[in-house]
């Protein structure tokens, strides 16, 4: 989508100069805001969610006093076939049956931020997308940003639509945006300030036929690269190094990525990376600093988040903000993201203490819903861990997790719809106890189980929707049952 010129607010044209009403499939936050910003530049708007939750009812009221038509409880499949596009939500499948009739029907498929972005023709934003750690980059690109004094939302799949932003009278001017891969495949004239990709491990396998598919559609973040782009990748991740290469072989960036590259990097030594490529910013383990842009930044000592994990993407995002503007990196501005990055607190729902009852720490790190970011977390454990694992399987095999297993757990509950699996993974390796879809009975036997000095830990490998609507409803549920016990 276009934004065209003439004065006040811009005009948001639809994909292909294509005219008529506009079908929106998904009712959650991202597709009412898409809703509203589409009633808002003018277009007529089909709106309709499969679901009758309060929140669609709502949703489904507000854009029926815009003026657009809203259904809930099914789609009108006839109506969108004839849509000049669909814009949907991240969350619907693509072989949901509303998207599969707009292809029957050759209707343009758009994702709410492409519509934004339409909106938002002089924003500026970094976005940041990769397996893990992205929602805390954002989060720590967010929060430099703003300690330099810009209005800069976070946005994206980090919970605020952008086009929510768009929406208001004086839009920001920066943003920092978080982007799944979902997304990705959903925003074609996606291009960022800077693009930042974090790592790369497989994840959603319910969704893709193959770790490859999942990897080209992170790999759209490069589509429109020009010789004007910066990227920050990760330096010791071959798979992001050789991203852009994901993308179809007539794109211009599949061959060389067309911009200006830029590498974070905590590994130790150059033997976990082409000797071409020399990192901007790095961990320095011996002086215990983080250095950007051939400077020390601020004291390893200082950053309060724990692990090499948030190290990197401390990294990422300092030096994202650095190049994405030439104030960024003078001494000042050095001197106030070093500052930004002392007082950054840790997010909830990753590796989150809950607190210490009966001698017993309690971890929330609900957002792990993937193998790749369980095994982060299970890295940093010290002490004997009960380990809770389950929810609704993804696609990726649990075996990988054994060594680490091995080395901390006590023992793993597993539980929900993948129990079965982490059971068959993981039996033989490391003690298993597999029970239901009660997530009371989880957090029972975890109390039962654990002893002064112990860790409970619920970091699932797993997506929540089996037993909850998202992870961070399965990370308040945790913390207030852990905080419930805590008068046992």
């Amino acid at each position: 989508m276009t934004a065209a010129g003439g004065t006040g607010r811009t005009v948001l044209e639809l994909p292909n100069g294509r005219r008529g009403e506009v079908a929106v499939v998904g009712l959650g936050a991202s597709g009412r805001a898409a809703a509203e910003l589409l009633r808002m530049h003018g277009h007529a708007v089909y709106a309709s969610d499969a679901g009758a939750s309060p929140r669609a009812l709502e949703a489904a009221a507000a854009l029926s006093a815009l003026g657009a038509t809203a259904e809930t409880g099914g789609h009108d499949l006839a109506r969108i076939s004839r849509a000049a596009c669909v814009v949907v939500s991240p969350g619907v499948p693509p072989e949901a049956p509303p998207l599969a009739a707009a292809r029957a029907a050759s209707v343009p498929i758009v994702g709410e931020l492409e519509v934004a972005l339409g909106a938002l023709p002089k924003l500026r934003y970094i976005a940041v997308t990769g397996t893990n750690g992205k929602t805390t980059t954002t989060a720590l690109v967010g929060h430099l940003l703003r300690s330099l004094g810009h209005d800069a939302p976070d946005a994206g799949n980090i919970g605020t639509p952008l086009a929510a932003l768009a929406l208001r009278e004086v839009p920001p001017a920066w943003v920092a945006l978080e982007m799944s891969s979902f997304q990705l495949h959903d925003t074609p004239s996606v291009r960022p300030t800077v693009g930042v990709v974090t790592n790369l491990s497989p994840d959603h396998l319910d969704r893709y036929p193959d770790v490859g598919t999942y990897y080209a559609d992170k790999a759209r973040l490069f589509a429109n690269a020009a010789p004007t782009s910066q990227w920050v990748l990760n330096a010791d991740d071959a798979d992001v190094l050789a991203l852009h290469r994901r993308l179809p072989t007539d794109a211009p960036s599949h061959t060389a990525l067309r911009g200006t590259s830029h590498a974070f990097s905590v590994a130790d030594g150059e033997r976990h990376r082409p000797p071409e490529v020399v990192p901007q910013a790095h961990y320095d383990r011996g002086a215990g600093q983080l250095v950007v842009l051939g400077q020390p930044l601020v004291a390893r000592a200082d950053f309060p988040l724990v692990g090499d994990h948030n190290v990197a993407n401390a990294l990422a995002a300092a030096l994202a903000v650095m190049v994405a503007d030439p104030a960024h990196a003078t001494p000042e501005a050095r001197r106030t993201i070093a500052d930004a990055l002392r007082r950054f607190a840790a997010l909830p729902h990753r590796l989150e203490p809950v607190g210490t009852f009966h001698g017993v720490a309690w971890i929330n790190d609900s957002k792990a819903t993937n193998v790749a970011s369980t095994q982060v977390a299970l890295a940093g454990m010290t002490k004997p861990t009960i380990v809770l694992l389950g929810g609704r399987h993804k696609g990726d095999p649990y075996t990988s997790l054994a060594p680490d297993l091995e080395r901390c757990a006590k023992v793993v509950l597993a539980y929900g719809e993948a129990a079965p699996i982490v059971e068959q993974d993981l039996a033989g390796r490391v003690p298993v106890e597999r029970l239901g879809s009660s997530f009371d009975e989880v957090i029972r036997r975890a109390r039962a189980l654990a002893v002064s000095g112990d860790v409970v830990l619920l970091s699932p490998a797993c997506s929540s929707y089996d037993m909850f609507p998202n992870y961070e409803v399965r990370g308040a549920t945790f913390r207030r049952l852990a905080a419930e016990g805590s008068a046992a």
